[in-house]
């Protein structure tokens, strides 16, 4: 290499190593900012904690939700979103192992779920046992002994066991909800039936420790329930008004009681095959567990 080259050389990687430096100092200023900003409203949250701390000390509240491919997302993430705004919360996002769990079972993914924590690593005492609904992943853990054992040994020891959504057929194919209350999505509600279930009307149904919700968006209601049975009932209004849970839809047609004929028509009939294989997977896994 020449001179004149290498003089160029040295130049080109002084300029180099001289821009690297400015953009670490430009974003360590931003970072410094982002948290010099950030200072007055952790200070404020800080104020109000310790003003309310007889509403917010309450013992924490140790949260396993299983995660499966298939699942609905919306059932994953409504209560989900409840159960972070706890001050005092231990959550796990549970399943066989960490690998990511799709959540559309048929398609391209949008969006996936990395468990937290494997079923081996799942802490022994639960407040709260969670399962997500969504078909047709909800049938392959209806029959699925590593799932259903997982479930049925954390249901001994756990605070509530509960569900959203077809969740609820899965908590059954474990023996969960034998001779309770419960709910799932409205037109798979009866198959809790086979599965030695009482299938019962409502959004959220409560009996004993079991606590149920119907499909979807009953979730997020499910999820403020049980904050208020984990806290208090002043502190999940604090809740809903700080996630501005305010429904108000377009439509009056949440529910097969309200919807438009021509509504319900064209759902029984999309879900018909659906239905169908409900029931017929129930009564499979309630002969499996009648077997044990």
């Amino acid at each position: 290499m020449d001179r004149r080259k290498f003089l160029e050389l040295a130049a080109l990687t002084g300029f180099t190593t001289l821009l690297a430096q400015s953009v670490t100092l430009q974003a360590e200023e931003s970072l410094n900012k982002q948290a010099d900003a950030a200072q007055p409203v952790e200070d404020g949250h800080t104020r109000a904690m310790q003003h309310y701390d007889e509403m917010l000390n309450t013992p924490k509240a140790v949260i396993g939700m299983l995660v499966y491919p298939g699942m609905f997302l919306q059932d994953l993430v409504g209560p989900l979103t409840m159960f972070e705004a706890l001050m005092n919360r231990e959550i796990h996002l549970l399943w066989k192992d960490t690998n990511p769990a799709k959540t559309d079972a048929t398609h391209r993914p949008l969006v996936s779920v990395i468990p937290t924590t494997a079923f081996k690593d799942c802490p022994k005492h639960l407040d709260v046992l969670f399962v997500p609904g969504g078909v047709p992943g909800t049938y392959a853990m209806m029959e699925d002994p590593e799932v259903l054992n997982f479930l049925a040994e954390k249901g001994k020891t756990a605070r509530f066991i509960t569900s959203v959504c077809t969740g609820s057929l899965i908590l059954g194919a474990a023996g969960l909800l034998v001779g309770y209350k419960a709910t799932s999505y409205w037109s798979t509600r009866n198959a809790l039936k086979e599965l030695g279930a009482i299938p019962t009307q409502g959004r959220v149904v409560i009996d004993r420790n079991r606590i149920t919700g119907g499909g979807g968006t009953a979730g997020l209601d499910f999820g403020l329930k049980l904050v208020a049975m984990l806290t208090s009932e002043t502190y999940a209004k604090a809740v809903q008004l700080y996630l501005e849970y305010d429904p108000q839809p377009p439509f009056n047609a949440g529910s097969p009681e309200n919807a438009p004929p021509i509504a319900k028509q064209f759902l029984e009939e999309m879900f018909a095959d659906s239905n169908t294989t409900a029931i017929a997977t129930a009564k499979r896994a309630w002969k499996k567990f009648s077997l044990k």
